[in-house]
């Protein structure tokens, strides 16, 4: 891009790692880790749609993580794949913002989703008789659009905020994507009034659901110790445990990349978070809830035989 930056209202993306000595490597291995993700959450998405078996309140819940997660990898990783074949690594101020806006809306709806899938389990293992009322359809629907507009309406706060703040020097944004702590280092006024909305806000939508999974999850551990049957105890345990893994690598990167102020870390260190909250975690979650759980596993099993036959 020839343009200069005074006369063009294009970002320039520097992309993953740049001083990355074998990038050819690099974006291999993000190609597959994308074809693994977007393949994993599309088969348990079917799965979950296919078989009657899974049509539970945990299984919708975990379909609509499924669905934040293969929008999530894919709001980045085409547009940083597709700026490497092609040597162009502008960005339009309209998509700059666009991609923002809907990282931001599907990285909050998945925290809060993450809450309500907590929530869910809390009430299956500690109030099991009151599960169907308590999580019944229309509850789980009410849920899922809570998520979604939740996330949408603090993402319009956060893209309209950082992207008018006054940029007085380069437009070369040290990411792979318009992520807001790479576009806030761009500007050229105090932005320590703005940083403080932002702690609110990730005090709201990170650390206060953060707790309440922690206390879901003690709860249910309490619960599930005093369970006399053996086989309830330890599905109840490898259900949970596979939400947990999924809640610490979410969560461990984000509180660390939107809990602290902007300038705390370096850009590498803000491109490594959002590699395992954007590109590893959606990868890894078909995973974990296939592998650690039977009935995922089953209904894969019996849809393969069925196309086999």
């Amino acid at each position: 891009m020839t343009q200069k930056n005074d006369t063009s209202t294009d970002f320039i993306l520097l992309g993953l790692f740049p001083w990355f000595r074998h990038p050819n490597l690099l974006i291999l291995i993000i190609i597959l880790i994308y074809t693994a993700a977007f393949t994993g959450n599309s088969i348990l998405i079917l799965l979950i749609w296919l078989d009657s078996h899974l049509h539970t309140p945990m299984y919708f819940l975990l379909s609509q993580l499924s669905l934040i997660d293969l929008a999530y990898i894919s709001c980045t990783v085409p547009k940083m794949v597709t700026n490497y074949f092609t040597g162009k690594k502008n960005i339009s101020y309209f998509s700059c913002a666009t991609q923002l806006f809907f990282f931001l809306t599907l990285g909050l709806a998945k925290c809060i989703l993450l809450t309500l899938m907590a929530y869910d389990r809390y009430v299956a293992v500690c109030n099991p008789l009151r599960y169907t009322v308590l999580m019944n359809p229309n509850i789980c629907l009410q849920m899922a659009a809570a998520a979604w507009i939740g996330g949408a309406l603090a993402a319009l706060v956060h893209t309209i905020y950082p992207m008018n703040f006054p940029i007085c020097g380069s437009r070369e944004i040290n990411h792979y994507f318009c992520e807001m702590p790479a576009i806030l280092r761009l500007s050229c006024m105090d932005i320590s009034a703005y940083e403080m909305v932002k702690l609110v806000s990730t005090i709201v939508f990170l650390l206060i659901p953060f707790i309440l999974i922690l206390t879901s999850y003690t709860l249910i551990f309490l619960t599930v110790l005093r369970m006399n049957s053996r086989k309830g105890r330890n599905k109840a345990l490898a259900t949970c445990s596979s939400h947990m893994t999924v809640v610490s690598l979410y969560f461990g990167q984000a509180i660390f990349i939107y809990m602290t102020p902007t300038l705390a870390h370096t850009p590498e260190q803000d491109q490594i978070g959002a590699v395992l909250g954007t590109i590893v975690t959606p990868m890894l979650n078909p995973l974990i809830y296939s592998l650690r759980n039977k009935e995922v596993a089953g209904a894969l099993r019996k849809c393969m035989g069925k196309c086999y036959n």
